[in-house]
């Protein structure tokens, strides 16, 4: 019997049932809760229980917490402040001591006449007996003084007591910024779009990874299947074998037998990580969509559908321009990078804020600083600053936001090719896929077909052992390949759907 061909069979089949990464990466484990679902109900449990999504969502309100704090520069500032002091003693001002210079001086007195009233009985009882007016006249005079100093003694001056209440309220409003505000704003929505880009970006990645790892399990479970059917022809074949060994019809030898056990137990050897295979997808189906490490899903579809894409390369990019989240982050990138050059700008225009303060003291000290005018009382003030020269520092900021800008234009030209490119490569390959697809089922329906006519002549001794064997794992590798050009074909399709940008709503809405 030439055994040669069997090595090369024996390899591809492991190749195909053995494929790293389609099927998952956990050991095997006894699952503690099954519960068998269909693709919807995994996309629909994935947006519910996995944790990436959660964390995504948060970045989102933090994105959006920070706009509305840009936001808040717009609004007047209103604060109020209530409080008691205790002071050690109170507080005063101490004039220190000094000294008064006079000059010299003259001072000149011109005469005059002034009327004078004598009362009654002034120079002695009954003289003059009623009160008299009487003319007075004098004559002008100088008066000289000389230059002096008076001496001016340190004064000590209470200002307060040590016991103060007191209440205010403070009024702040920015009313002209130069584009200060509107840039920081602007800045905070573009961090809000890239937020909400990599929340849809994260969806995207979860609905992939849900659709690979869901039909990753059918391919595994159909794999075993395979596996376990391919065993059971092989042993069927053998007690066959066995028959015609025993029955000595010279068509078969124990050679023949030999061979044909040694090549059913080497399938049986391959059967056992298949098995294990399929528990691992299971389980990590289930912990990808949030279930305990416990759970194993089953799915409910049977194999791995098939359907032609359908969808136009122009539409896909055009698409994909519109909702993919790199594109869509470049976007945003520009619309912060925009608000930054904003903010930059501002420092070449003046700056007016309004300012406004209200307050009221109790002091029981009526002196000093604790006066009832000083008690009570308000302010109001309007200020600009204006800059005059910081050095060209504002200048080069601008030139650094614009530089920024173009670059990332740059850099968006260069994304709309190679996204372009990506895709029309995916399109390509799925073309390939289909073709694949198409040859692999024609020859697994010949391959079936060969294994049945092989049988029916084996049993009629027409047919040598050899061929039997050759016949039934040939089946069972254009088989597999099938399902597995099958699997990559609609692996592919999530694939496509991810960098395109198609939410999982539409993954939902048309039960794929």
């Amino acid at each position: 019997m030439n055994r040669k061909w069997f090595p090369r069979l024996r390899a591809g089949l492991l190749a195909l049932i053995l494929t790293p990464g389609c099927i998952g990466a956990f050991g095997q484990s006894v699952p503690q809760n099954q519960q068998t679902l269909t693709l919807n109900d995994c996309l629909r449990i994935a947006m519910e229980k996995n944790h990436s999504r959660p964390a995504s969502q948060f970045a989102v309100a933090i994105a959006e917490a920070q706009h509305r704090q840009a936001l808040a520069s717009y609004w007047p500032q209103v604060t109020a402040k209530g409080g008691a002091e205790e002071m050690s003693s109170s507080p005063n001002f101490v004039y220190p001591a000094s000294a008064m210079y006079l000059p010299a001086q003259t001072v000149a007195i011109p005469g005059g006449s002034a009327t004078v009233t004598i009362p009654a009985n002034a120079f002695g009882p009954g003289f003059p007996p009623v009160p008299v007016q009487m003319p007075v006249s004098f004559p002008g005079q100088t008066v000289t003084t000389r230059a002096q100093m008076f001496p001016l003694p340190a004064q000590n001056i209470k200002l307060m007591n040590p016991e103060t209440e007191s209440v205010s309220g403070e009024f702040k409003w920015l009313l002209f910024d130069g584009g200060m505000r509107k840039g920081l704003s602007e800045q905070s929505l573009g961090a809000v779009d890239v937020a909400r880009s990599e929340a849809h970006r994260t969806d995207l990645e979860l609905t992939e990874n849900v659709i690979r790892l869901y039909y990753g399990a059918v391919l595994a479970r159909q794999l075993h299947q395979l596996g376990q059917d391919t065993l059971d022809r092989m042993e069927a074949t053998l007690t066959m074998t066995e028959s015609l060994y025993k029955d000595s019809s010279g068509t078969v030898n124990k050679t023949d037998y030999l061979d044909n056990k040694v090549i059913a137990e080497t399938v049986r050897s391959m059967v056992a990580p298949l098995e294990a295979n399929e528990g691992s997808a299971e389980a990590a189906l289930a912990y990808t969509i949030g279930l305990s490490w416990k759970s194993s899903v089953l799915p409910k579809d049977e194999e791995v559908p098939y359907q032609p894409y359908a969808g136009n390369l122009d539409d896909l990019v055009s698409t994909a321009y519109e909702f993919n989240p790199d594109w869509k982050d470049l976007d945003a990138g520009l619309r912060a990078l925009e608000g930054e050059r904003k903010t930059a700008a501002s420092g070449f225009f003046p700056r007016i804020g309004l300012k406004g303060e209200l307050h009221k003291r109790w002091n029981s000290y009526d002196g000093g600083l604790s006066t009832a005018q000083n008690r009570d009382g308000w302010s109001v003030d309007l200020g600009v600053e204006i800059p005059i020269f910081d050095g060209f520092l504002t200048k080069e900021r601008v030139a650094e936001a614009r530089a920024r800008i173009n670059q990332l234009k740059e850099k968006k030209v260069l994304l709309s090719e190679g996204l372009g490119l990506q895709i029309r490569s995916m399109f390509l390959d799925l073309g390939a896929s289909e073709k694949v697809v198409k040859a692999t089922q024609d020859a697994a329906t010949a391959a079936k077909d060969d294994t049945d006519l092989t049988l029916r002549g084996y049993q009629a001794g027409l047919v040598a052992t050899e061929k039997v064997i050759r016949a039934q794992l040939q089946e069972a590798l254009v088989t597999a390949a099938r399902d597995k050009a099958i699997y990559d074909h609609r692996a592919l399709q999530a694939r496509i759907d991810l960098v395109v940008g198609r939410s999982v709503q539409a993954e939902l809405g048309n039960g794929r």
